[in-house]
């Protein structure tokens, strides 16, 4: 009997003890992490809006310039005899003249000359200025101006008549910057046309109340883009006068 017992109580320990080792030997599976909780930190504040630009250009507009004067605007009055420099262009170079401004009343025009470069002889009716470097019994450079009774048209056919006699020229009208509308007559080809003469003409005849104003520009050829070009400065200087 007693061995039975202790039969039975080996079975019931037996079967305790692999009972304990079939749950140790089971494998847990982990945990999953659980999903994160939403975050709590304050978002960044938001961009404020943009302004609506308006329509068109929003740049800066540039400041206006001074509106430059007029090139037609009234040159400013001279006193006779006042003396000042201007800028010439000759040979596409700029030349500094000295200008002396004078008024022949008598004659009735007023003008500018370079007085370092031409001497002036006054008349009460004409104006001569001569190259100082030529000699004044046979100048070769020199302007003279007069004055004619009769009317610009008459005095122009009357001086192209006689000019035709020895240069082939071409006569046509012109404008002069204080003057007004003239007639000018160049004379800078001989007869026919096919050579240049020694002494070369550029004639200006100006109508007038009076009659007409005529000037002369004497130069040699060797002269012609010097002091053609100088006295043709010159003539744009030259107004009339009651």
């Amino acid at each position: 009997m007693i061995r039975k017992l202790s039969a039975a109580l080996a079975a019931v320990l037996l079967l305790m003890l692999l009972g304990g080792c079939g749950n140790a030997g089971a494998r847990t599976e982990p945990e999953k992490p659980s999903e994160p909780a939403a975050s709590t930190e304050p978002a960044p504040p938001a961009e404020p809006e943009k302004p609506a630009e308006p329509a068109g250009s929003t740049e800066p507009v540039p400041a206006t310039e001074p509106e430059k004067p007029s090139e037609t605007e009234t040159v400013p009055a001279r006193q006779d005899g006042e003396r000042f420099e201007a800028v010439i262009m000759l040979e596409g170079m700029e030349e500094t003249v000295r200008y002396e401004h004078i008024r022949n009343e008598m004659l009735g025009i007023e003008m500018d000359y370079d007085y370092e470069l031409f001497e002036r002889h006054s008349e009460p009716d004409s104006e001569c200025f001569i190259c100082v470097y030529d000699g004044p019994d046979h100048p070769e450079n020199f302007l003279t101006v007069t004055a004619l009774a009769k009317d610009a048209e008459t005095a122009a056919a009357s001086i192209g008549d006689k000019l035709s006699e020895k240069y082939d020229i071409n006569t046509a009208p012109f404008l002069l910057e204080r003057a007004g509308s003239c007639i000018r007559i160049d004379a800078s080809a001989d007869k026919g046309g096919l050579t240049m003469p020694d002494q070369l003409q550029m004639v200006y005849i100006i109508p007038a109340d009076d009659g007409c104003r005529v000037a002369v520009a004497y130069y040699a050829i060797e002269g012609a883009e010097g002091f053609g070009r100088r006295f043709a400065y010159m003539m744009q200087t030259l107004s009339l006068i009651d």
